[in-house]
C-alpha cells in the first residue's frame, strides 16, 4: 500500500463529519465561523488546537458547551501560538521517549487568533515560533479591529476606518494609519508558507490551508474576516462584503512560498473600484465628505501600486 497520504478530497465536505459545531453565540454573518470551519474539516487528521483570547475563543467554548470537536485550549490573547508550540514540542519529546506509539499518526497543530492578538499583542510569541521552526499553522483571523473588546483599533485597522480608539469626527477621518503588511514580515521569517485567504473563495482558501497542513515547519495564514458588527453591513451580506474585498484588490489572495516564490491565486475578471469596497461599509461612510474623499484617492493609488508589485514580483519569481 502507498504511503502517500490522500488529500481530502472538496466534494466530501458537504457529507464529512462537521469538526466545528454550529453551538457557538458568534453575530450571525461572522466569516469567523466559515473560516474556522472549513480549516477543520480541511483535513481527516487529528488535530491539536489553541485558541487566543478574542471573538472566537468567548463564543465558542461557553461552559459547559463547546463547538470543538477536537483538543482545543484558549489561553491569553498573547500566547496562544507558544501554548500550541509547547504541545507540539511535548509531543515530539513524548514521541522520542518512547511515550506514545511511534504507530499514533502526527496530529496537527493549528493557532487561531485575530487581529489584535496577532498583529499586535501576540506577535513577540509567534515571531518566537516562527524563529525556532515549530511544526504548526497559525490563521490569523483578521477583521481589522479588537471587535470583542469594544470595537478599538488594532495594526491591522486600515487607514480612514472610524473606531471607537480612532473616531471619525469633525476634525478627524478616523484611523490615521496604513494597515500593517503582516503576511510579508512573516514571510520574511522564513517560513516555508504564508498565504492569504477570503471566505467566499472557498476552494482557493481550501487548497491553501491543505498546503499548510502538509508543509513542514511554520505556516501563516491570513484570513479576511469581514465583521457584520464592527465594518456595520448587515448580518446577511458577508459574502457580498468579501467579494468587494478581493475583487477590489483591497485583499489580493496569494501565498508564497520559502519566503521568495511568490504566486497570485485569484485575478478578479472586473476589478471593481476601491471606492465601492468602501462605500459598502459604513465605517468608512465620512469618507466621502468632500473634505475627506481624498482620502479614497489615496487608498486606489496603495492598492494600485501593491497589485502591481505583486505581480511584478510573481513574474520575476524574486
Amino acid at each position: 500500500m502507498s504511503n502517500q497520504k490522500v488529500i481530502k478530497n472538496l466534494k466530501t465536505f458537504s457529507t464529512a463529519a462537521e469538526r466545528f459545531e454550529g453551538s457557538h453565540v458568534l453575530c450571525p454573518g461572522c466569516a469567523h465561523s466559515i473560516i474556522v470551519r472549513e480549516v477543520l474539516n480541511a483535513t481527516n487528521d487529528n488535530l491539536v488546537v489553541s485558541a487566543a483570547t478574542g471573538c472566537l475563543e468567548v463564543c465558542t467554548a461557553i461552559y459547559p458547551h463547546t463547538s470543538w470537536d477536537c483538543s482545543w485550549i484558549h489561553i491569553g490573547f498573547e500566547n496562544a501560538s507558544t501554548a500550541i508550540a509547547g504541545a507540539e514540542t511535548m509531543n515530539k519529546v513524548l514521541r522520542k521517549k518512547g511515550r506514545i506509539d511511534p504507530s499514533t499518526p502526527e496530529p496537527k497543530f493549528v493557532t487561531f487568533g485575530g487581529d489584535g492578538a496577532t498583529y499586535d499583542i501576540g506577535f513577540q510569541w509567534i515571531s518566537g515560533c516562527f524563529e525556532r521552526g515549530h511544526d504548526f499553522m497559525y490563521i490569523c483571523l483578521d477583521n481589522e479591529v479588537y471587535a470583542n473588546t469594544g470595537g478599538q483599533r488594532s495594526s491591522s485597522t486600515p487607514i480612514g476606518s472610524s473606531t471607537t480608539t480612532a473616531p471619525a469626527g469633525s476634525t478627524s477621518y478616523g484611523e490615521k494609519r496604513n494597515k500593517k503588511d503582516m503576511l510579508a514580515i512573516m514571510a520574511a521569517h522564513g517560513s516555508p508558507y504564508v498565504a492569504q485567504v477570503a471566505p467566499n473563495k472557498w476552494k482557493d482558501m481550501i487548497k491553501k490551508i491543505q498546503t499548510g497542513f502538509d508543509t513542514k515547519g511554520p505556516v501563516f495564514i491570513n484570513a479576511m474576516s469581514a465583521c457584520t458588527t464592527e465594518w456595520k453591513f448587515q448580518p446577511h451580506e458577508t459574502i457580498e462584503a468579501s467579494d468587494l474585498a478581493v475583487d477590489s484588490l483591497v485583499f489580493p489572495l496569494y501565498e508564497i512560498i520559502d519566503g521568495t516564490e511568490l504566486n497570485i491565486t485569484y485575478r478578479p475578471k472586473n476589478i471593481v473600484p476601491v471606492r465601492d469596497y468602501l462605500a459598502f461599509q459604513p465605517r468608512f461612510k465620512h469618507l466621502f465628505k468632500p473634505e475627506n474623499e481624498y482620502i479614497i484617492e489615496e487608498w486606489q493609488k496603495r492598492v494600485d501600486a501593491k497589485w502591481e508589485y505583486l505581480q511584478k514580483r510573481e513574474e520575476a519569481r524574486v
